[in-house]
């Protein structure tokens, strides 16, 4: 089909099911509740390969050898320590505000990081320049979310071990604690999981900034910015939040039908693509209840029955659970802060936005969609 491009055309409302651009990166497809990542299933990803590998392959298109893999390891391992620019200026940003806000925090610590080593516009990197500055980015983003949250508890900052894979370092630099085997490749299979989901918000946001040729840590910031809304990624803590305000499995139909009837959302139900159930959410119930407790026990209790009160007020919208439910039981089960619920969320989509970021930037041409004027029409004589 062609297309004038001198004409403006008329898209849904979100650019919903309106392709901008073509991608070897991976795919949703929600009717059939199924995702990728290039030519793997992203769940089976999740249950067989680690968060390097995984890594590796949206990098370099490929999964590694053996070889590789320990080659790839080894490299990360000096880029996840925090570059003394950055340290120095943690303590005043973890203090920032009455609130805690790791998110807000990330994005100046990055800010700090691309001042400190003059990372260039991708427009003027090669190819090997922005992979490199991208790798850093995705290396110490976990050290710096960790160190952020140490410091506002009035703990010291850990330093990143390089005898433990991504997993495991991340709950290691949170807790403090060197995590039991279970719960690192619990918290593995999520991060795999989250890495990438299509053109959410956050990744598109990536792929415009990036497209302006601006550098790497620009497109991440403006990604972590769409990112931390309660629409997108921040809600693994509010979902887990709806359990305790639910309380006891008598409540569940009085709460949900009073959400309903107020027109308030549901956190952790519902998807803008899957019309069936959420394969991460399939995966992360089963990583729980093979951990097991009586959170589980009731948070599956609740699933069941939402779905089908859901099912039954609002008939024909096929409303399950979303990734946010499940996790925010997996990541509590495995201790985890709730406050660190939606970073953690980050640490694994960091790699996504880059790997977008490192393919706009590979084949590029800026994103500039136009917008309909509905304002009073011009040109109006200027007021005296």
């Amino acid at each position: 089909m062609s297309v004038n491009v001198d004409q403006p055309l008329e898209v849904p409302p979100g650019l919903r099911n309106v392709i901008v651009t073509e991608t070897e990166l991976g795919d949703v497809r929600g009717q059939e509740g199924f995702y990728h990542y290039r030519q793997y299933s992203a769940i089976d990803l999740a249950k067989s390969k680690t968060v390097e590998d995984v890594w590796f392959l949206m990098f370099e298109g490929r999964l590694p050898t053996a070889e590789e893999r320990d080659r790839f390891v080894e490299e990360l391992a000096p880029l996840r320590v925090l570059p003394s620019e950055v340290r120095e200026i943690l303590p005043a940003v973890a203090a920032a505000g009455p609130e805690f806000n790791p998110l807000a925090g990330l994005r100046t610590a990055l800010s700090v990081l691309a001042a400190a080593r003059q990372l260039p516009p991708l427009w003027d990197a090669d190819a090997d320049r922005r992979k490199a500055d991208a790798m850093l980015v995705c290396a110490v983003t976990p050290t710096i979310l960790a160190a952020l949250y140490r410091l506002r508890e009035g703990a010291e900052p850990l330093e990143p071990r390089a005898d433990l894979a991504a997993a495991a370092n991340w709950l290691y630099l949170v807790t403090g604690r060197e995590p039991s085997a279970a719960d690192a490749r619990a918290i593995e299979h999520y991060l795999i999981a989250t890495i990438d989901h299509g053109f959410n918000a956050s990744t598109f946001t990536a792929r415009v900034i990036a497209s302006t040729g601006a550098d790497v840590v620009s497109a991440v910031a403006g990604a972590i910015g769409a990112f931390s809304g309660p629409l997108h990624g921040g809600a693994p803590d509010r979902a887990l939040a709806s359990l305790d305000e639910i309380g006891t499995p008598d409540r569940i139909d009085e709460w949900v039908r009073a959400k309903v009837t107020a027109g308030d959302r549901i956190m952790g139900f519902g998807h803008a693509v899957y019309r069936t159930e959420d394969p991460r959410s399939l995966m992360l119930r089963e990583i729980a209840q093979s951990l097991g407790g009586e959170l589980v026990d009731f948070a599956t209790t609740v699933e069941r029955r939402i779905v089908e009160v859901l099912a039954e007020l609002k008939p024909g919208r096929n409303l399950y659970a979303n990734v946010e439910f499940y996790a925010g039981v997996v990541m509590e089960l495995c201790g985890l802060p709730r406050s660190m619920f939606t970073p953690t969320f980050a640490v694994s989509r960091v790699i996504g936005w880059t790997a977008n970021i490192l393919e706009q930037s590979a084949d590029n041409k800026i994103i500039r969609p136009a917008a309909r004027y509905a304002g009073p029409p011009p040109p109006a004589p200027i007021p005296s």
